[in-house]
């Protein structure tokens, strides 16, 4: 079987060249060493395709999978949420799977719909009046929306606080030392939640206020202090919103945020080991024009009926390169009209109930593991909290992993703290049996 090499040496030695890297391995040194195999893989050369697919189905059958194998307790952005069958039937049918980007709007009218329903689905959840028709991921998402407020403000200089997903922190990070950021981090109180007068104090001015709502470690934060700490900056206000904690909790819109953004996997879309995921993004009308992505609109045809069309499109493929507010190439179609179609089955009633047995599973963990001395470093938690494990969680962790569990995650830098995340689809003996067992982890 030939082989087929995508770079030749030449190439990767100039790529190495350009980046200023002396080899594949610097390349790749951010990839925790547990996860690099430095041995080839032990494959006979003779091997047939169907033999070659059939031992690497082997290999997959090591990983262990939520709902098959393991019972989770784990969020930080992704849950293990129940899926419909409405939505997955409705989801799977073809007109929507082999659907792509909308450059023909004459004949993709049903996508069109579905994403102007989409839309304004999200717009009503955030509580702004405007969202786009989708992103890569809430991690882009956020990336987007600082983009905006620098072009909006003329600032570069951006305060987020730690409370927001470290991973979302991490990309913005990288995305800012292109484009010159100067990026000023809010320290967290005790409880978990962000302390907003812990940045600088001269109020030079700044592009945003980022916070999260509610925040990595569960906390759900007081918007109203973020609102006047924007205010004293003249920087907008951009919030990280859980969408399902929406179900019980005020809107971010109605709180004061210019810009919401947020991950839409607790949607109706699977874990699938990391994706696609769904970027979620609404503002305020007055930034309309320097929205990324795609917005639909309805119009009227010119026999007067219902039609929809692609209002703004900003990215440079479209307009003038000098012009484009994004470089967003498109955007995540199938996964938007996924959690459409979840959130329409679900309806208002739905989805303040989905909401109400989060909060209560939730809760109903905490309770359990207080009585085994783990007590939540903060009681004003949605779907998620955060306990000191006084040890490594990350053995903790591991050798939960031996009773059917994935406790929690371990945040970065922090190995004795664990995040626990409850959806509605842990029932109350999977709790039970998870407390038992942590604790006599714990003895």
């Amino acid at each position: 079987m030939p082989s087929f090499a995508p770079h030749t040496e030449e190439e990767i030695e100039q790529m190495l060249t350009d980046l200023g890297m002396s080899s594949l391995e610097e390349l790749y040194a951010s990839i925790p060493s547990a996860l690099v195999r430095t041995e080839p893989l032990s494959l006979p050369s003779d091997l047939s395709e169907i033999e070659v697919l059939e031992q690497f189905s082997r290999f997959g059958r090591d990983n262990s999978a939520v709902r098959s194998s393991l019972v989770s307790f784990a969020g930080a952005g992704a849950y293990d949420h129940d899926l419909s069958a409405a939505a997955r039937h409705l989801g799977g049918q073809s007109a929507f799977v082999t659907a792509y980007t909308p450059y023909q709007p004459e004949v993709a009218q049903g996508v069109l719909q579905a994403l102007f329903e989409f839309q304004t689905m999200v717009a009503r959840l955030f509580g702004l009046p405007i969202a786009n028709a989708s992103l890569y991921d809430g991690a882009a998402s956020l990336v987007e929306a600082v983009n905006m407020a620098v072009g909006f403000t003329k600032q570069r200089r951006v305060i987020v606080s730690n409370g927001v997903n470290p991973s979302y922190r991490e990309a913005l990070a990288t995305f800012g030392t292109g484009t010159h950021l100067e990026i000023e981090h809010l320290d967290l109180e005790a409880d978990d939640s962000t302390n907003f007068g812990s940045g600088s104090a001269d109020h030079a001015g700044a592009a945003a206020v980022i916070v999260a709502y509610p925040n990595y470690f569960g906390a759900i934060e007081h918007l109203e202090k973020a609102r006047a700490l924007a205010d004293s900056e003249r920087a907008l206000l951009i919030v990280v919103a859980d969408p399902i904690a929406l179900g019980l909790l005020r809107s971010p819109g109605t709180l004061g945020a210019d810009i919401v953004v947020g991950e839409g996997q607790s949607l109706g879309i699977p874990l699938s080991f990391g994706g696609p995921y769904l970027g979620l993004f609404a503002a305020r009308a007055e930034y309309v024009r320097l929205m990324p992505g795609r917005l639909v609109g309805e119009t009227r045809d010119l026999e007067g009926r219902r039609s929809f069309v692609t209002t703004l499109r900003t990215r440079e493929q479209d307009i003038r390169r000098e012009k484009a507010t994004s470089n967003v190439c498109t955007n995540q179609t199938l996964m938007a009209i996924q959690a459409a179609i979840h959130m329409a089955w679900l309806g208002k009633r739905g989805f303040q109930l989905l909401a109400r047995r989060n909060y209560d599973g939730a809760h109903y963990l905490a309770s359990r593991l207080s009585e085994i001395g783990l007590v939540p470093s903060t009681r004003n938690f949605f779907r998620e909290f955060t306990v000191r494990t006084f040890g490594s969680a990350t053995d903790l962790q591991h050798r939960m992993l031996q009773h059917g569990f994935l406790a929690g995650v371990v945040p970065p830098g922090l190995d004795d703290r664990l995040v626990l995340a409850v959806t509605e689809a842990r029932t109350r003996t999977e709790i039970d049996s998870f407390v038992d067992s942590l604790a006599k982890e714990l003895r």
